[in-house]
């Protein structure tokens, strides 16, 4: 999939029954959205799984079999409510195999553990060898560096010629991860003064009398049209934000069209935005 400039679409994947359940609340898919829009890209989907091994495994290979760009957050951990390595593994139809690399890093981390407790690091301790399942990912695995505690991430490509982005549910190490793979895997896609927004508060209009008008401009102009309607705005009551978006050549020239329409509508027309 791709969007209206032609780029490849991002999707995000959120996994963890605390988010459902209400002891946590997102923060994911907002940071997401701003790290993207930062570099002018946009998410064109987002999905929240609970720890269910089921329901991971099947939004995981919907994703490996699409051409999306994905970041899955969440359950890459070893306690048994994490699911999401052995579920990315089962999607793909993989064996899971500790990653050469992946050991390396998290054994450093635990001989920096043991310098900080003033301890002497031992490889055989049962604790510090449960650790190593966290470096466990699927066969054909890359890792993702983490800058917050050293234990990587991982990347696995699918049948459908998109990637998806395995990082933890933690927002401490989850957004600098994405960050750094946004700047060098993506930095290509980057089109920050390329993309733009152009908006226009309609008052009192019904969506369903402007449809016409919005499909037309997406008929004649490469945009995307978008419509927030609202109904209890302090300021405007009773309004809809209708506005188009794409690369500002034609999103200028498809938004003056847009006001032309909403003119012979006879349409009360409150303040245009630009972003």
């Amino acid at each position: 999939m791709t969007n209206t400039a032609g780029r490849p679409a991002f999707g995000l994947i959120i996994i963890g029954d605390e988010i459902l359940s209400g002891k946590r609340a997102d923060k994911h898919l907002p940071k997401v959205i701003e790290l993207l829009g930062a570099r002018g890209l946009s998410l064109s989907w987002a999905h929240c799984v609970g720890d269910d091994r089921q329901r991971i495994t099947s939004a995981l290979r919907e994703a490996f079999h699409g051409p999306d760009i994905v970041f899955s957050c969440g359950g890459i951990g070893a306690t048994p409510d994490d699911h999401t390595r052995q579920c990315a593994a089962a999607a793909l139809g993989v064996e899971l195999a500790l990653h050469p690399d992946a050991r390396a890093l998290i054994e450093e981390r635990m001989q920096d553990l043991a310098t900080e407790r003033g301890e002497r690091y031992d490889p055989e301790r049962p604790d510090n060898v449960h650790r190593f399942n966290m470096g466990v990912f699927p066969a054909g695995a890359r890792i993702i560096t983490n800058p917050y505690n050293k234990i990587p991430g991982f990347s696995c490509d699918g049948p459908g010629g998109g990637t998806v982005h395995f990082v933890p549910g933690f927002p401490v190490m989850a957004w600098p991860m994405i960050e750094s793979l946004l700047d060098s895997h993506y930095a290509h896609l980057h089109t920050k003064d390329a993309w733009q927004e152009r908006s226009v508060v309609v008052k009192g209009a019904m969506e369903a009398s402007l449809t016409p008008l919005m499909e037309a401009i997406e008929r004649d102009h490469p945009v995307k049209v978008f419509s927030l309607p609202s109904v209890d705005h302090p300021e405007y009551g009773r309004h809809i934000e209708l506005g188009v978006k794409g690369a500002p050549s034609d999103v200028s020239v498809a938004f003056d069209t847009l006001l032309e329409g909403l003119r012979q509508e006879r349409a009360e027309l409150g303040p245009v935005m630009v972003r």
